[in-house]
């Protein structure tokens, strides 16, 4: 009884986009983007952003998502949880604390091509701003970007 419990426990799970059994790490964060990487060189950054936007389970995983970004002006160009934020340029729109994070990741890319920003944001699997640290890389002339909650 207790398994039939628990696959039945995953299964829903998985079918809402959550395949973490605690709360997403960095490293998850990292291989999410990097699982973009490879899908977008394969496929196309079109492709990337239907995958993105049609919130494919492959980069929708509850609170850890794949999201996809310009990198010069960081308008968003494929977001699975809040699509009111596709086509906004968000350069300039701050965190809860007033720190242009996104600024900073465009100067980190511009630089690096990859890294690690820190801020707060709605965590939209329970409505709550909290900290959060997303992970990026560009590839070709976007970002893709996973954040972790630090809750």
């Amino acid at each position: 009884m207790k398994l039939l419990f628990t696959a039945a426990a995953l299964s829903l799970a998985l079918a809402a986009g959550t395949a973490y059994a605690d709360e997403p790490t960095e490293k998850d964060a990292i291989a999410l983007v990097e699982k973009g990487v490879a899908f977008m060189k394969a496929k196309g950054k079109e492709e990337m952003m239907k995958a993105i936007n049609s919130k494919d389970p492959a980069f929708y995983k509850g609170e850890l998502y794949l999201h996809m970004r310009d990198p010069k002006t960081a308008t968003m160009l494929a977001h699975p949880a809040n699509p009111a934020l596709i086509g906004k340029d968000l350069l300039d729109v701050p965190d809860t604390n007033g720190k242009l994070f996104r600024r900073e990741i465009v100067k980190l890319a511009a630089k690096e091509g990859k890294g690690w920003v820190d801020y707060t944001y709605k965590n939209p699997a329970n409505g709550k701003v909290e900290p959060k640290n997303t992970y990026f890389v560009k590839v070709d002339d976007v970002l893709l970007e996973a954040g972790i909650y630090k809750n």
